[in-house]
Formats: structure tokens, sequence, C-alpha cells
């Protein structure tokens, strides 16, 4: 085996690493795992909006909560001072009493409105815990993505592994400038540097060559070094 034919062995396991690269890329069970990681973050995203809403409605009903409680506080205060017998004044009395109205009348507003941001929560609530739901079968879809992906993946990088093994064997024969000059034409050369010649075509441009050429070629040694007129990639015979 020529020095030129044992470089096409080292390129036929390059195509082979690539093409098992792509299958590697491309993978359907890569895509459910970005189609699951797309529904988690959807779902977190709406959580967090659902939530932001919540916390926002129960500090307001924190805050009439602290007010109602304050409201009570005045009241006792003043019942206290009106039921003392410190104060005996019909005029002083009527003003405590109309206090006490007004305090009740602001406690039952507050205690209404408390009321109404407590039936607006409860809807969110309930919409939070079915999101929490839906993370924790988001989480069991994508976990069992990932290992369907890793068992996939895990094969087809086994072979790749094989294969790179038994390239890197096969280029200890070629000579380091050429295969440098290989690794670095190639990828300029959509991956084939080097390609058969079969009867008068090129198989990497599979273009013709002139019979003048081929027959120039016919005459050459095995080991000679050999270049698509049309291309230049390098030819074996």
């Amino acid at each position: 085996m020529t020095v030129y034919e044992q470089l096409l062995v080292v390129q036929d396991h390059d195509t082979r690493l690539d093409q098992l690269r792509h299958r590697i890329a491309t993978l359907p069970e890569r895509a459910a795992v970005t189609a699951a990681e797309a529904t988690l973050a959807e779902l977190e995203a709406e959580e967090v909006g659902v939530r932001e809403q919540r916390d926002a409605l129960a500090r307001d009903e924190k805050r009439l909560a602290d007010e109602v409680t304050l409201v009570d506080d005045k009241l006792g205060e003043v019942s206290t001072t009106m039921y003392s017998g410190t104060v005996t004044a019909p005029r002083e009395l009527q003003a405590l009493q109309d206090e006490i109205g007004a305090l009740e009348r602001r406690k039952r507003s507050l205690e209404d409105d408390e009321l109404e941001l407590m039936e607006a929560i409860e809807p969110l609530e309930a919409q939070l815990a079915v999101l929490a739901e839906r993370r924790v079968e988001g989480d069991a879809a994508l976990a069992a993505a990932t290992a369907a992906l890793g068992e996939a993946a895990g094969a087809l990088e086994a072979d790749a592994a094989e294969v790179s093994a038994q390239r890197e064997a096969a280029a200890v024969d070629v000579d380091d400038d050429l295969l440098a000059e290989y690794e670095r034409q190639r990828p300029l050369l959509d991956g084939v540097f080097i390609a058969r010649l079969t009867g008068t075509s090129c198989g990497g441009c599979h273009l013709s060559l002139s019979a003048m050429e081929v027959a120039r070629i016919a005459k050459l040694p095995a080991d000679a070094r050999i270049t698509c007129e049309e291309c230049g990639r390098l030819l074996v015979r």
C-alpha cells in the first residue's frame, strides 16, 4: 500500500467520524431535550408572573390586616376611656361614641377590602399549584429525554471512539508533512482531499480527466503524486 493509499484510509475514517458527529449533533433525542427545556422555561416564566401577582396582592392584604389591627387597638382604647367612668360630660361621651362608630365603619371597610384581596389571591394560589404539578411533569420529561439522549449519543460516541482509534493507527504510516497538508486542506475541499481515480473520473469532483492526462498518469510509478487537473485533489489509482 502506497502512502497515498494509506492517506485515503485515514480520510475514510475521518469521513466516518464526520458522519458520526453529525448524527450525534442531530439526534432526534436532542430535539426532545430542547423541547423539554423550552417547556420548562415557559412554565418558569409563567410561574414567576403569577407569583409576582400573588405576592403583590398578599402585600396589600397584609397592609390591610395591619390597619385592621391598628383600628382594633384604637377601638379598644376609646371604648376603655368611654366606659372607664372618667368621662362624664355628655358632649365628650357623644364624641367618644362618634369616634367608636367611625372606627367600626373604617374597620368594616378595611375588612371588606381585605376579603376582596383574599378572594383575588385564591385563584392565583390554585394556578401556582397547577403550575407546580406541571413543573414536576416537565422535570420528569426532561430527565427522560436527557437519559434517552445520553443512551443514543453514548452508542454513537463509542463508535466514534473506535473509528478515531483506527484513524490514529492508520495515520502513523503517513508522512508527517503530507498528513499536515491533508489536515490543512481537507476542510477547504468539502472533506475530500484525496480521491480514487475510477476509470477517467475523479472521485472528488466527479469530473472526467482528459484522455491525454489519463494516459500520462498510467505511465507514472505506483507511488507517484497525482493530482486531478480539474479540482487539484490528490488521486489514488
